[in-house]
């Protein structure tokens, strides 16, 4: 590989920036700068951000005159990393902790990865442990992932430093910037983000060292224990199939054994004075760790405690016992946790003849499938852009459309809608001239058009090439009453959908989401509003169950482009 020197003056080609981050960590900082200074792959650029510190970072980085000092009020690391990477310039970022090192090869290694695959968002490596003065830690060797690296983050973050990591800096343009409400495991979000939506690439060399001192963010067992499975459960809404959902399951479990079990140990071994702020998030992130705690809090660990939440406590943890026998009977009776014996089951509200609503939620609220369908196109509000057709009126155009919508029609196959900039039938649509849309929202309609085929393949034509279809289709559904009860023909699942698409568009242009599972539907089926619902029940997918088929379609370049004659 041929070294560049320098980066005054020099081409932004290959340039790598390495932003440094540092919060009173001043004593550890010079060993971070020194680190970068001595790679043996020199085009780069060293950027401190300081992120509120009070202790002398600021004269540490001023000894320094080759690297560029930005100091911020304290907004924690996810901020102060998008500062520096807003502030930086470099073809390739890598982020640096203050109290971590850099081995001399790490630059080199990740430009070497990049470059072997353009498409590479990042390339990760190993790192070893070190202590305090610098002295480093046996560990045992890992072993790289070569690939379903998104499959690999659901179990666990494998890639367990973030200083191992060297992005390409345009895959933020695709991903967005570290989440600045995450107080811990930013980094694991991101990655997600990007594995979910690009192929990245794992080595097997050694380019970082991670070093353990008492204020490591990682000792917070509650804080890591939460936010863990806070980025974990964020993607609860893209998974999907079985394969993911497994992965998942596995994720789940990890995190709550490296940092659950962990903080069970630490409450169950201190006076509640000191555990009682790792409570509430045993409660909500791992309530059954916290059904085994329960019977070890003693009296002594509860010396000193409030009166208020002594009481609070008593009662919790005699409602706990009394759920935990009561699961023990279940399964000593035979009967899964959770699913009542034939003839227990209670119906409430529910067992009824007749739905609590027929308006499909509307009257009480946004309706469960309007959740799923206003999820789909927020997550793809950056294809609503340019020129976009809606049907029936504008308003997902509007609301979604993010500042980049530049002209807005609406189709409807009824003159009688002042709202329709173009009226006709889809299925024919010979009067809408082809290579015209940038994007066409598509919601709960093919099902009111017997020749969906021939309707996908207008839309495909009026496409410009390049241009972005976003369809949502009726799973499980309660059928219309109003007049256009005559016109509902079908209702569709994922495998129908497939089908269907991929007869107009090539199969690589074509994805398709399913959102729902059984509760969803029934509450649906029943007319019940999304807000009736609680936030995990609403995310919570099961593929048996689809509410909502979401597609997302792509029409080729011309170079690209499929043979569509033959219908």
């Amino acid at each position: 590989m041929r070294l560049r020197v320098g980066y005054d003056g020099c081409s932004m080609s290959d340039l790598v920036s390495v932003i440094v981050t540092c919060y009173n960590q001043a004593q550890f900082l010079r060993d971070a700068i020194e680190s970068i200074l001595s790679q043996s792959y020199s085009n780069n650029e060293i950027i401190v951000v300081d992120d509120g510190s009070t202790d002398n970072t600021s004269q540490i980085a001023a000894s320094y005159s080759t690297l560029r000092y930005i100091y911020q009020q304290n907004q924690g690391a996810a901020a102060a990393r998008n500062t520096g990477l807003q502030k930086s310039r470099g073809e390739f970022v890598v982020f640096l902790d203050a109290d971590d090192r850099l081995l001399p090869i790490a630059l080199e290694t990740g430009v070497e990865c990049l470059h072997m695959n353009p498409d590479y968002a990042f390339a990760s490596g190993h790192f070893s442990v070190i202590r305090m003065d610098g002295s480093v830690k046996p560990l045992p060797t890992k072993p790289c992932v070569v690939r379903d690296h998104y499959l690999e983050l659901l179990r666990g973050n494998y890639i367990g430093m973030h200083a191992t990591v060297m992005y390409r800096r345009s895959i933020f343009e695709a991903v967005g910037l570290f989440d600045t409400s995450l107080k811990a495991c930013e980094d694991y979000d991101l990655y997600l983000r990007i594995t979910r939506k690009a192929p990245v690439y794992c080595h097997d060399k050694i380019t970082a060292e991670y070093r353990h001192h008492d204020a490591n963010m990682s000792r917070d067992r509650a804080l890591m224990l939460k936010f863990s499975l806070k980025v974990l459960r964020s993607q609860r809404k893209y998974l999907v199939n079985q394969e993911q959902w497994e992965a998942f399951r596995i994720g789940t479990q990890f995190w709550r054994t490296l940092y659950g079990d962990r903080l069970i140990r630490f409450v169950a071994g201190n006076d509640l004075r000191h555990a009682m702020a790792g409570i509430p998030v045993l409660l909500r992130y791992y309530p059954r760790g916290f059904v085994r705690l329960a019977p070890s809090l003693s009296i002594r660990a509860l010396v000193g405690a409030p009166r208020a939440f002594l009481l609070l406590a008593r009662k919790f943890m005699t409602t706990t016992r009394a759920r935990a026998a009561q699961i023990y009977l279940s399964r000593w009776r035979g009967y899964e946790k959770g699913r009542p014996p034939v003839g227990r089951v209670r119906f409430g509200d529910l067992r009824r003849c007749t739905p609590i609503g027929r308006r499909f939620g509307f009257d009480r609220g946004l309706p469960v499938d309007r959740y799923y369908i206003e999820r789909f196109l927020s997550d793809h509000r950056d294809d609503i852009r340019g020129r976009v057709l809606e049907v029936g009126d504008a308003s997902y155009t509007k609301r979604f459309g993010n500042g980049q919508v530049l002209k807005s029609d609406v189709f409807d196959i009824s003159e009688g809608n002042p709202q329709a900039t173009i009226v006709g039938d889809l299925s024919c649509g010979d009067n809408i001239p082809s290579d015209t849309f940038d994007c066409v929202i598509l919601t709960q309609t093919l099902q009111l058009i017997y020749d969906a085929r021939a309707a996908l393949r207008t839309v495909y034509r009026i496409l410009k090439p390049g241009g972005v279809l976003l369809a949502t289709l009726p799973g499980v559904s309660q059928v219309v009453r109003d007049a256009w009860r005559k016109y509902w023909h079908w209702s569709f699942t994922h495998v129908s959908a497939k089908r269907l698409f991929e007869d107009v568009f090539p199969a690589a242009n074509v994805t398709i989401d399913v959102s729902g599972n059984v509760l969803t539907a029934a509450a649906f089926l029943y007319g019940l509003a999304a807000e009736e619902l609680r936030q995990e029940e609403l995310d919570y997918s099961d593929s048996e169950y689809e509410l909502l088929i979401a597609v997302k379609a792509v029409k080729p370049f011309q170079n690209d482009a499929i043979q569509i004659d033959r219908y």
